[in-house]
């Protein structure tokens, strides 16, 4: 958390955004937030926050006043560094070193190299689908939206052995780090204890799968000139952040697809609207609530004066469900023009893996409206609670078989 609490000007909110309320369900305490002005002061961390689609959008476009260098979680990176692992070369490092090391990761995951991973989605989620069919009954997060990307995500990356069910250890360590020191994230660092060694000893080169997406980032980090050392980086990042929104995404597609019927009949009728109803379901679900970026300078939003040096967090949550940009943004619907919204933020910053994670969701759905007629209920679901990744850590479900 922050130092002392500095002079500040605008609207003040005692809104906690890491308390287990907000975090199995944020969007009632998002819209009060939009609605009280474009920038808000959180007194509780000494932050400020804005919800509004307009201001996400533009903070995250504005990497000159808004830094990612000093971390995209509440710590300052300068004065509080991550014990556990190094600032990602991706999320935290501002133009033009930023440029540099996303331009090594985009050209390996460009449309033509993940093209070849197409058949091994498809074949797995068919695979998959098959067995969950024949048992009717099951649940949709720890028999489905766990086991698809922790099979296809770690093959496509090139990592050897069955890592599947550490990479979800790893990566709620991430997503829970970008808060304040709670409980949600002691309990993490008590969990992970000794996998950064772990992690970093599966991004070394020769530990990679050749023609795999890790292998090919080595390769283009060769090109490009950086030492071994940065390329294991990069590829560590993508070890982090590859599974756990692709689970979150996966679990709340389901979960709209039991309490809106219509809907699935929908895809049912025309499979083409699978990807659609992946992105709809990131649209309104967001996966990952938000990140942090740092003022360079003193910024004016609305009536909101923000110092120079503070934190600010930028809520895709808010921004994928405000009104002012989407209309009915409650509602989930498939066939919404979904272009625009934040859930895989926007800008320098925007999420590198986004067509990998696109492809994966694409698949499952195509995959489940091939054989699913109908879903069903068959328990309550409960969320999981993490500090900046919305997801459920249990969905049962019952499906009619087509």
């Amino acid at each position: 958390m922050p130092g002392a609490a500095r002079v500040h000007q605008g609207p003040v909110s005692d809104l906690d955004p890491f308390e287990d309320g907000f975090l199995a369900d944020p969007f009632a305490q998002l819209a009060a937030l939009r609605a009280a002005g474009p920038a808000v002061y959180l007194r509780r961390y000494d932050c400020w926050a804005v919800a509004g689609h307009r201001e996400v959008h533009a903070v995250l476009r504005d990497h000159e006043r808004f830094s990612s260098a000093s971390g995209v979680g509440l710590a300052d990176l300068a004065a509080d560094p991550y014990g556990w692992r190094k600032p990602s070369l991706l999320l935290e490092a501002d133009p033009p070193e930023h440029a540099r090391n996303r331009a090594v990761v985009v050209s390996a995951m460009s449309p033509r190299a993940l093209q070849s991973f197409h058949d091994l989605f498809d074949e797995q989620a068919a695979r998959i689908i098959d067995d969950l069919v024949q048992r009717e009954r099951f649940d949709a997060v720890t028999d489905l939206a766990e086991v698809f990307p922790t099979v296809v995500f770690p093959r496509a990356l090139g990592v050897l052995g069955e890592v599947g069910p550490r990479m979800l250890v790893y990566g709620a360590l991430s997503f829970n780090a970008i808060g304040p020191r709670n409980q949600h994230l002691l309990d993490c660092l008590s969990a992970a204890e000794g996998l950064a060694d772990w992690v970093g000893a599966h991004c070394r080169r020769e530990n990679l799968r050749p023609g795999s997406i890790g292998a090919a980032v080595y390769e283009a980090a060769d090109a490009a000139g950086m030492g071994e050392p940065e390329a294991a980086q990069l590829v560590r990042s993508l070890f982090s952040a590859g599974v756990d929104t692709t689970v979150s995404g996966l679990a709340f597609a389901i979960a709209n697809f039991t309490r809106s019927p219509g809907q699935w009949e929908l895809i049912r009728a025309d499979p083409s609207l699978a990807r659609n109803a992946f992105e709809e379901t990131i649209r309104c679900e967001s996966p990952v609530i938000g990140f942090f970026r740092t003022t360079t300078v003193e910024v004016q939003l609305g009536e909101a004066t923000i110092p120079a040096d503070s934190k600010v967090m930028t809520l895709f949550a808010g921004a994928n469900r405000d009104p002012a940009r989407w209309p009915d943004p409650d509602v989930f619907d498939v066939r919404r023009k979904t272009a625009g919204h934040l859930g895989y933020g926007v800008g320098p910053h925007v999420c590198a893996g986004m067509a990998l994670a696109r492809m994966e969701g694409e698949s499952v759905i195509r995959a489940m409206a091939a054989r699913i007629k109908r879903w069903e209920p068959a328990g309550p679901a409960r969320p999981r609670l993490n500090n900046s990744l919305r997801g459920l850590a249990s969905l049962p479900v019952r499906v009619v078989p087509q």
